[in-house]
């Protein structure tokens, strides 16, 4: 068992933005023996210092992971889904991008922009019974699911979404959008 410094235990609560006055209120002890705990000048009962430690511990700010953030079930298509099922996934949901998901696993995306470039082009004529897989792109990023959401939210900053991924199965997926709720 660690026991921590004088050194450590300020360094902690300075970390945590706590004062020695809110540390010695919720640990029930005076502020003056915090700071002649954080000197060196006295050596604690264990008791003591387990109040301070157990008041630094619950300080701790929570982390938040990807599984906690994420959104169930995954729209999504298979590669040999036909465009118009995409479209309508798209018009229904109010979405511009699906990922594509062959066996629980990612293989890759398409996207509204895509479709249009290929009309653009005349690729895309309705007399032809494209597919998906005629204009997947390469995949939405993907992260385990405890992964930290400042990780997700770096991530997010590059890609539309990231999709959360176990073993090598799709389990939910992130967007912009998600983050912003979590922030209101």
């Amino acid at each position: 068992m660690h026991i921590p410094t004088p050194e450590e235990l300020r360094s902690r609560r300075d970390t945590l933005g706590m004062k020695q006055t809110e540390l010695a209120k919720r640990a029930g002890i005076s502020q003056s023996m915090v700071a002649r705990i954080e000197a060196g000048n006295v050596d604690p009962r264990v008791s003591t210092l387990n109040k301070i430690i157990n008041v630094l511990n619950s300080s701790e700010p929570r982390k938040i992971h990807a599984i906690q953030i994420m959104h169930t079930p995954v729209l999504s298509v298979q590669p040999e889904d036909s465009i118009s099922r995409a479209v309508d996934i798209f018009e229904k949901n109010n979405i511009s991008q699906l990922p594509v998901i062959e066996r629980g696993i990612p293989v890759g995306c398409i996207s509204e922009s895509v479709i249009v470039k290929a009309i653009e082009q005349q690729r895309l004529h309705k007399a032809h019974n494209f597919s998906v897989r005629d204009f997947m792109e390469t995949g939405f990023p993907t992260v385990p699911p405890e992964m930290d959401v400042e990780t997700v939210i770096n991530i997010l900053q590059q890609n539309h979404a990231v999709l959360v991924v176990e073993g090598r199965m799709v389990r939910g997926v992130i967007t912009k959008h998600d983050l912003i709720s979590l922030i209101v």
